[in-house]
């Protein structure tokens, strides 16, 4: 039995095994020597730590340990009528690769008093990896009466399984707003046992002490922490969110419309702006901008002129009774068409394409022809002098002639022809199909006042007067009336 008695505190309360692939788990014991009985003459006391990585090892390493020692007396001295402990260091030091050596700071044997006590303070003790029970093995050498004596005292000491490593949290960015410019900084709070890498669009990236500055994001980002235990494998995810006041994006899909005063390029800063009446185009100087297309399909245009794309080419103004045609010049220019549909012309003469083709003028009284390009009187060619034309209404007049057949009867009696007219004819339609039909030049059943049409399908298959006025045919005719 020992003559002294000795007691275990550690710091923190419960010491936890280590981990291989973690950070070491450290800590501080403080072993507590009182003398609860009489006084005893004691020489040395020599704590045995034993050494290892199993259950019953309490470190690897005592030379990492930071040694201390003091002796309190408790009495001390007494100065108005209070007493002052009175504490004292006392030598411990290694000795060996597993005994610490305590000794009186005299280095002489040293009384230890009743009621008096010593603290042995062991910091930064590295704990044994094996959770378990490490005993400290205490041998007093001591004079009594009878000579030297040594005694032991064996103190347990409990090394705790290791705790699973807390959870990460806390993930944040610097600001949750970045304007243009502006750098990033994200940062959480976890244990450096951790390995991390943050995950964002397009990539990730390994981290490490707390805190990371990602390339500035473009657009509103979502991060996320991913915290690995290199032990267990186990994953802890974090997110956070940055927006961004000016995003710049690839593209951009709104089923529901967007809402915006306006739209700017980010490299030439052209901008659409939106007003009460529609939409206003403006150049990078603010002024009035070009809208350029391949095409542009509109039910108006509203304005003061049109010109081609270089600056000499012909130009179209919009005065309040018409429209001018002119030259990039400004000159009057020219119109040029392969045919022309119209419900009437106002012009003073019309000539052949060439420069000595004939060409007819418009006096109040009627109309003049000349001969090639003079004012030489022409010639007007024809056989009889009888004409007349017209059409009939789309889709109208139709009927059944025939099983897959229809017919039309053409009125022609506004012609006034009084012999026995000749008629040429054509079928029309907005709804087209006609290119498919047999019968479209015949005529049959001719008066001066009518004649027939007959119809059918190219192939042969059902043909209606629905069908007729469905596609909207009519009848183009041309009579030339003979004797």
């Amino acid at each position: 039995m020992s003559a002294l008695t000795y007691t275990v505190l550690t710091d923190p309360t419960s010491l936890e095994a280590s981990v291989d692939g973690r950070t070491p788990s450290t800590g501080t014991v403080y072993l507590m020597v009182t003398n609860t009985g009489e006084e005893v003459a004691w020489l040395r006391i020599e704590v045995r730590v034993p050494v290892g990585d199993r259950a019953g090892h309490l470190t690897r390493e005592i030379s990492t340990i930071n040694l201390k020692g003091e002796y309190t007396d408790t009495l001390g001295t007494q100065t108005d009528f209070r007493i002052e402990p009175d504490t004292q260091p006392v030598n411990i030091q290694q000795q060996g690769t597993n005994v610490l050596e305590v000794t009186p700071q005299s280095g002489r044997i040293a009384a230890f008093e009743p009621g008096d006590y010593m603290l042995l303070t062991l910091e930064n003790v590295t704990v044994a990896p094996t959770a378990g029970v490490a005993v400290l093995i205490v041998r007093e050498i001591l004079k009594t009466d009878t000579g030297w004596e040594t005694k032991y005292a064996a103190v347990p000491l409990v090394k705790a399984t290791a705790k699973e490593i807390p959870a990460p949290r806390d993930f944040r960015p610097d600001k949750a707003m970045l304007d243009t410019g502006e750098n990033l900084t994200l940062s959480w709070d976890g244990s450096p046992d951790f390995t991390y890498e943050i995950v964002f669009p397009g990539g990730r990236s390994p981290v490490s002490g707390g805190t990371w500055s990602p390339p500035t994001p473009q657009r509103a980002t979502t991060y996320i922490l991913v915290a690995t235990d290199p032990i267990t494998r186990k994953q802890h995810f974090l997110t956070t969110t940055v927006q961004v006041r000016h995003p710049v994006l690839e593209s951009l899909t709104a089923t529901a419309g967007i809402d915006t005063p306006w739209v700017q390029g980010t490299a030439h800063k052209g901008r659409v702006t939106f007003t009460d009446t529609g939409a206003e185009i403006f150049d990078n100087t603010g002024g009035q901008g070009t809208v350029t297309a391949d095409k542009a399909l509109l039910n108006g245009v509203n304005t003061e002129w049109v010109q081609g794309r270089s600056a000499d080419d012909g130009k179209i103004t919009f005065p309040k009774d018409g429209l001018d045609v002119r030259q990039g010049s400004g000159a009057w220019g020219n119109v040029h068409a392969d045919k022309a549909d119209v419900n009437g012309v106002n012009t003073k003469w019309v000539q052949g394409r060439h420069s000595d083709d004939g060409w007819i003028s418009f006096p109040k009284e009627g109309l003049n022809v000349y001969r090639a390009g003079t004012h030489e009187w022409g010639t007007v060619f024809a056989k009889h002098g009888r004409m007349a034309s017209g059409k009939t209404r789309p889709g109208q007049g139709w009927r059944a002639y025939a099983p897959d057949s229809i017919c039309i009867d053409v009125d022609t009696s506004a012609g006034e022809f009084t012999g026995d007219p000749v008629y040429l004819t054509s079928i029309g339609g907005a709804g087209g199909m006609q290119y498919d039909l047999v019968g479209t030049s015949a005529v049959y059943d001719i008066t001066a006042n009518k004649f027939s049409v007959y119809l059918k399908w190219r192939d042969d298959r059902e043909l209606t007067p629905a069908m007729a006025q469905q596609f909207g045919w009519y009848i183009n005719w041309i009579g030339y009336d003979t004797p």
